[in-house]
């Protein structure tokens, strides 16, 4: 019989910490500087050798936030806001990467960190209420709270392609970007996906490569950035009215000021629906969302946004055979995550781009020299996977990660991850997940959601300081009512109407269950701020540890 993992002979923790935190991106760095601010002792493990978390591996050739610079931030430190200038209205990964340098730096956060350090098993010890942390460095620490701020887009997937590994060129994964950049330079690329990440690299890769092959299975909507340098005006409003945009961010349904407009869309004559999204359009980003009320909720009124964009793709593409295979028609608009875009549908009037439907012509295999499809095999000398994310479990599945009676945290989500608020999980006392599924997460503006997270997980702990409390966890009856809650409110929408990665479509044998909370961010905070004030309302606090 094999030993325990939880229990290496001879081996006893190297340290003993309040708290351990898993990742450093904004989520890990925010959390440390919260807990600190109690007094606690607190170190980040982070298998990257810098800062950044997504923002430190997707370093893809056009990779920039979804979210415009000034919103993507924190809000936290007044003095942080007025100290940083962001030069662009979406800000460049190169130049999030550098905020959250100066974050680290300006707050001495790294002396807390252990970089190139992957937590790989984390056991809780039922006797005292502490996990045990063991990295693949060999270190194991003891801390009574594990945090994980491992991120939601952070466990790349590459498809399991026949033949992967005979191709004698080079492969890259969007997510995981070479840090000295790629050169393609007179080659021929293929790039397999037509997500966010592949949306942003094609126009790029176009203007280096001999010729470029796009793998679409499934077209994505897409709506233009219209980046530029940020105007000292639009800075200098921001910072005179930071803390009224900040509070109408907090409390908003996606955590962005979209100026969401009420009026259903079936209301409006179709004059006016036309006037409305030309007007957003223009615009650029999100604020395509905010146009009408009723837009993820009713199918005819998603519609008329679906063929807006529709034809205006239809309008840039001037071959119609490629407008048509670019034109998304199986899921309404927004039901997956909406891609902003500088040029996407422009570069296939390029010569040197291509663009093969692998929904009729699927890939077979790789091959030494490129990659055969059903119907053509195509000479390559780079493939680039944009192939996406084992989204918002996948980091957390790659952890041992095992709690009362030593259950697996695998085991217990293996029809579906189960949670309540996003926050905690049933059977796993004082471990708490950043932005976990059943929060709103990946559907809001995700600094807001990690710091709204991040207050109220250093909120409860000073709670437990206060009150002696040695481990909290969800209720069997809360995680059940949440988990029901999630599902229903999402019901309401259209967005399982999409075999989206919200629930797990890109991951095959994922289980299908939609991940995060649609119900708002605003929403969803008043009722976490509810169930704190209520004496933590659906978890049970011990003032000792209690045996199971």
């Amino acid at each position: 019989m094999s030993e325990s993992p939880s229990k290496p002979r001879g081996v006893e923790p190297s340290s003993a910490l309040d708290a351990v935190i898993v990742g450093a991106g904004f989520s890990g760095l925010y959390m440390l500087h919260r807990l600190r601010g109690l007094g606690l002792s607190a170190r980040i493990y982070e298998a990257g050798s810098g800062v950044g978390g997504t923002w430190f591996w997707n370093r893809y050739p056009g990779a920039r936030c979804d979210v415009e610079s000034l919103e993507y931030s924190y809000s936290f430190s007044e003095e942080l806001e007025r100290e940083w200038q962001w030069t662009e209205r979406y800000a460049s990964q190169p130049e999030i990467l550098r905020y959250l340098n100066h974050v680290a730096e300006r707050f001495d956060l790294k002396r807390d960190i252990r970089f190139e350090t992957r937590v790989t098993c984390a056991i809780f010890d039922e006797t005292a209420s502490r996990w045990t942390v063991q990295t693949d460095r060999g270190e194991r620490v003891s801390a009574q709270f594990c945090i994980m701020a491992t991120g939601c887009l952070s466990a790349a997937k590459i498809p399991d392609f026949k033949g992967r590994d005979t191709f004698q060129g080079k492969t890259y994964h969007t997510g995981h970007w070479p840090h000295e950049g790629v050169d393609f330079s007179g080659q021929r690329v293929g790039v397999i996906g037509t997500g966010s990440s592949a949306i942003q690299s094609v126009p790029n890769i176009a203007r280096q490569a001999s010729h470029v092959f796009v793998f679409q299975r499934t077209p994505n909507f897409s709506v233009p950035a219209h980046n530029g340098p940020l105007a000292p005006e639009v800075t200098r409003d921001w910072k005179m009215h930071r803390a009224e945009y900040r509070q109408r961010a907090r409390t908003a349904a996606f955590g962005l000021l979209l100026d969401q407009n009420e009026k259903p869309a079936l209301e409006a004559p179709p004059e006016e629906r036309q006037s409305a999204y030309e007007e957003r359009w223009r615009r650029g980003g999100f604020a395509m969302l905010g146009t009408f009320a009723d837009i993820i909720v009713n199918k005819e009124a998603n519609d008329t946004a679906a063929e807006f964009v529709r034809t205006k793709i239809r309008g840039i593409v001037r071959d119609p055979s490629v407008a048509e295979k670019l034109l998304p028609r199986d899921y309404p608009i927004a039901t997956k995550r909406l891609c902003v875009d500088t040029g996407y549908y422009a570069t296939f009037n390029r010569d040197n781009v291509t663009l093969i439907d692998a929904r009729t012509t699927p890939i077979q295999e790789i091959t030494p020299t490129g990659l055969r499809t059903s119907e053509a095999e195509y000479t390559l000398d780079s493939i680039v996977f944009a192939t996406g994310f084992d989204a918002m479990t996948g980091a957390l599945s790659n952890i041992d990660i095992r709690g009362r009676a030593g259950v697996a945290l695998k085991q217990k989500w293996s029809e579906g991850p189960r949670t309540y608020l996003g926050l905690m999980i049933t059977g796993f006392p004082n471990l708490f997940t950043i932005t976990g599924p059943g929060s709103p997460s990946v559907l809001a503006n995700m600094v807001m959601a990690i710091e709204q997270h991040v207050d109220w997980i250093a909120d409860c702990l000073a709670y437990l300081r206060q009150h002696d409390v040695a481990s909290i966890e969800a209720t069997v009856d809360a995680e059940n009512a949440w988990v029901a809650h999630v599902n229903e409110v999402a019901n309401t929408t259209l967005f399982p109407l999409a075999n989206s990665w919200y629930v797990g479509a890109n991951i095959p044998g994922k289980p299908r269950v939609f991940m995060p909370y649609i119900g708002g961010l605003g929403v969803y905070r008043q009722k976490c701020d509810e169930i704190a004030a209520n004496g933590y309302e659906g978890f049970a606090l011990h003032s000792c540890a209690v045996a199971s």
